[in-house]
């Protein structure tokens, strides 16, 4: 393997061109930190390789920024995700579920399931189905055992993960959200809940990273 080929260094950035032949989806630019010229010129780099666009964490007036160069870039405002990709395959068989604890969960939620969804999975959502109302999971059970694989995306004391765990036998991935009162320590209390799960069969994804988590349930699904 010529490994001078599978990249373009652009001088502030080097290019994973070979991404998606190693793992399935071309390299994901995370956008906070970068300039907008930046952004720019890494998503022209991409397109010259015929690659997929998707910006992670792609505030509004970066968005409308590049729009003007790549007018057929798409953002979800939720998910804070601007994407540009061929229309991909959408797989029958292996379904994800992404459950939020609560409503203000969602847009890390929403992260995961867009991530999802352009990877060519099928999803199902449910939100604010948590713990303070476990009753609201339960009406769902059906929909979440059909699920190959579960995000669960929780905050506060994220016990969420484990309730899910323990009711199914596909592997679940937890994300620990930010949202809480002080003492959730900006999502450290939900992390190191999950972290600390007794239901076997849970993996957890840093605070608020519903991309990591969507990414790795596509993996898990293909």
């Amino acid at each position: 393997m010529n490994y001078k080929r599978n990249f373009c260094n652009l001088g502030f950035a080097n290019i994973d061109i070979d991404r998606k032949v190693r793992r399935g989806y071309s390299e994901v630019i995370y956008s906070p930190g970068k300039s907008k010229l930046q952004l720019k010129k890494i998503a022209r780099q991409l397109i010259r390789n015929r690659q997929d666009l998707l910006f992670t964490r792609l505030e509004k007036d970066n968005f409308n920024y590049l729009k003007k160069s790549f007018s057929k870039l798409k953002y979800n405002a939720l998910a804070k995700i601007g994407y540009l990709v061929k229309k991909s395959r959408v797989r029958k068989n292996g379904l994800v579920a992404v459950i939020s604890a609560g409503t203000s969960d969602i847009p890390v939620a929403e992260e995961a399931v867009v991530t999802l969804k352009l990877m060519g999975n099928r999803v199902v959502k449910l939100y604010d189905v948590g713990v303070a109302g476990v009753h609201r999971l339960l009406n769902n059970i059906d929909a979440i055992k059909k699920a190959k694989v579960i995000v669960v995306v929780a905050g506060m004391e994220g016990a969420l993960a484990s309730i899910v765990s323990g009711l199914v036998s596909c592997p679940v991935i937890a994300v620990p959200t930010s949202c809480g009162y002080g003492a959730n320590f900006g999502g450290l209390s939900a992390l190191l809940t999950m972290l600390n799960c007794c239901s076997a069969g849970v993996a957890v994804v840093n605070i608020d990273n519903g991309f990591g988590a969507g990414y790795f349930a596509s993996l898990i699904n293909k």
